[in-house]
């Protein structure tokens, strides 16, 4: 019998993301708190610019951004928020989408296997992302069940199941 394998990635939907942004604009265009403070939210490039009138005013249409992540299903580890910085009469807020698993994130997540995961199951590291095999499927759901247990700072989803 062949090994059954996975990958453990860190990825985000970007459409999904878009959407979130699109609807959180909507809803600060509508919205009466928000009316004449200047309140806006887009894309800069690769990251999300959040501009105010108020320091406040950002912290808020971040809030309202986070909020629609969480609605279609984006983790909010995923998302790396810096502080609002005044800039003349504004203050901006630029954020990032992280994707990918950093080097030392899958070393510590393929130790995690190692030390507490069932025998033979084996972890490499690939690029960006982890890939996991065994022979046995069930020790595979047991890695998942681990995995998703431990409280990473960054966003894990399991991929390729076969």
């Amino acid at each position: 019998m062949a090994d059954s394998s996975f990958d453990i990635v860190s990825k985000v939907d970007r459409q999904e993301v878009d959407n979130a942004l699109n609807q959180a604009a909507k809803e600060i265009s509508q919205r009466y708190d928000f009316r004449g403070v200047g309140a806006q939210i887009a894309w800069s490039g690769e990251r999300i610019e959040i501009r105010a009138n108020a320091e406040e005013r950002a912290k808020a249409v971040l809030d309202i951004f986070q909020s629609k992540l969480v609605k279609r299903g984006i983790s909010l580890k995923a998302l790396d928020s810096g502080e609002p910085q005044a800039s003349g009469k504004e203050y901006r807020l630029y954020s990032t989408v992280k994707e990918g698993i950093s080097t030392e994130d899958a070393k510590k997540v393929a130790k995690l296997i190692r030390d507490e995961g069932p025998k033979g199951v084996k972890a490499q590291v690939q690029g960006d992302e982890l890939r996991v095999t065994s022979k046995s499927r069930d020790a595979l759901q047991e890695v998942q069940r681990l995995v998703r247990e431990k409280d990473f700072d960054f966003a894990v989803q399991f991929v390729n199941y076969r």
